[in-house]
Order: structure tokens, then sequence, then C-alpha cells
């Protein structure tokens, strides 16, 4: 089992699909994590979530951001 449980808030990545996401909740086993760019969140367990590395957060950060961008406009 992973020892290292993504904080709420933070980017983690499911290692099952390399899918990167922010951490809404822990719980029950797993972490919910949504898209950067917004959209419906999906159950991770906690033995195949990881932490973000650096680039991922910096990937993650730029969809977010390119997100929050087009619906302001």
């Amino acid at each position: 089992m992973n020892s290292e449980i993504p904080l709420c808030g933070s980017f983690a990545v499911d290692t099952r699909d390399g899918r990167i996401g922010v951490v809404m909740d822990t719980m029950d086993g797993v972490v919910q994590l949504r898209p950067p760019q917004g959209g419906r969140e999906w159950d991770v367990p906690y033995d195949v979530v990881r932490t973000a590395s650096r680039d991922e957060r910096i990937k993650g950060r730029v969809a977010e951001l390119n997100w929050q961008s087009r619906r302001l406009q």
C-alpha cells in the first residue's frame, strides 16, 4: 500500500492510466481526483495513486489555468 497519500488540493497521478488530477478528498481507501480542467471526479485506490512530480504539477496547473481563463471569457 502507498504510505504517502497526497493532500487535498494537491496534484496526484492515477498510476493505472497516468491521468493527473487534483485531490478533492480521501476516504475509505480511495482518493477522489478531479481533472485540473474541471469535470467529473474519479476514485483511485490508495495503492495506485502517487503525488505528482514537479513536471506533472506544472502540466496540471497549466491545464487548470487555461480552463479558468476560458471560463472567464
